[in-house]
């Protein structure tokens, strides 16, 4: 595939560009579709099922776009897809959100997912930059993989023991991702089992079609990999948030978009680069360094408008976008 995309025209690139993130963002949904549904036949509550297959579905384009890039050794492409993924989930998606409709902030978002994901980033800095877990400078290897994967797990099981006390409790569970379960529709095995395999398949191929073009991209337009994960690729494995955020806001439903964008960033550090790093080791430049910096101060940038009345106004958003693009300015012009 890589040889095939590498002499095709720049225009049919730019297609397979497009292909790439249409197979990956439909492979996720029928991979979720098909594993839900199984998970349901064999009585597994919904709680369990939205906190571990339906979340970690809407980080399967990041997933194998950073594992592919990993094992073709192009680390700029890893890093910068996760990174620039979370910069725009965090910024643009709940940004657009806000000025679309004032956001209320969830208190367990302000006192428990944001300080969270802000960790999440310092320990990608530390153990990519200072080496913590293993002896070589500016690379997660294999070991800083399985620390990521550990800590995930730690996160998964924490989190499904706090929503299954809150169900006994008779609370009311503020998670999203539960509740898109309950519509998920329960398919016969045969059929369950076809989409998990097609939505795999689908993944995989997207995945190593997104990087070649891109990597392609990056070659004719004289632009690094850095700059092509952290915009190209970034924006198009986050456009299915980015759509569904738009939509929810629309109808006046986005209690959770702080949460479920915050969650995401999450789940983008610990499982994907944990994957990626514990297959293969990913080397940071020092662009890496400064974007996860960037990352760090636009978590805190939200934290302080989320505490803020608990709510983030349309200012609050206009202000988050604007910092966005003043970001992504910043980067193609560096």
């Amino acid at each position: 595939m890589e040889k095939f995309v590498n002499n095709a025209p720049f225009v049919l690139v730019l297609v397979f560009l497009l292909i790439g993130f249409v197979f990956l963002i439909k492979g996720a949904d029928f991979f979720v579709e098909g594993s839900s549904s199984i998970a349901k036949r064999l009585k597994v509550p919904s709680i369990i099922i939205g906190l571990t297959i339906v979340a970690m579905g809407t980080s399967l384009p990041e997933t194998a776009v950073s594992v592919t890039a990993s094992l073709v050794h192009n680390n700029e492409l890893a890093v910068s897809n996760v990174v620039g993924s979370n910069i725009f989930n965090l910024m643009f998606v709940i940004g657009t959100c806000a000025i679309l409709t004032p956001i209320l902030v969830q208190r367990a978002t302000i006192v428990r997912d944001i300080p969270l994901s802000l960790l999440c980033a310092l320990l990608l800095l530390g153990l990519g930059y200072l080496a913590f877990g293993d002896a070589m400078g500016m690379t997660l290897g294999h070991l800083d993989g399985i620390i990521f994967l550990f800590l995930f797990a730690v996160y998964i099981f924490t989190m499904v023991r706090a929503a299954m006390k809150a169900r006994a409790e008779g609370e009311k569970v503020e998670l999203e991702a539960v509740e898109e379960t309950e519509e998920l529709p329960v398919m016969p095995y045969s059929r369950s089992i076809v989409c998990i395999i097609g939505g795999a398949a689908a993944i995989a191929f997207g995945g190593d079609l997104t990087v070649d073009a891109a990597s392609r991209i990056a070659l004719d337009l004289g632009m690094s990999q850095t700059l092509v994960g952290l915009t190209i690729v970034s924006i198009g494995t986050s456009l299915p948030e980015l759509v569904t955020s738009v939509v929810a806001a629309r109808k006046n439903e986005v209690d959770m978009a702080v949460g479920n964008a915050v969650g995401s960033n999450i789940f983008n550090i610990l499982m994907v680069l944990g994957i990626a790093s514990a297959i293969s080791p990913i080397s940071l430049i020092r662009e890496n360094v400064i974007d996860i910096a960037v990352l760090m101060a636009f978590t805190v940038v939200v934290w302080i408008l989320a505490t803020t009345k608990r709510k983030i106004t349309r200012a609050g958003g206009i202000t988050m976008v604007a910092m966005y693009l003043f970001y992504s300015a910043y980067i193609i012009l560096r």
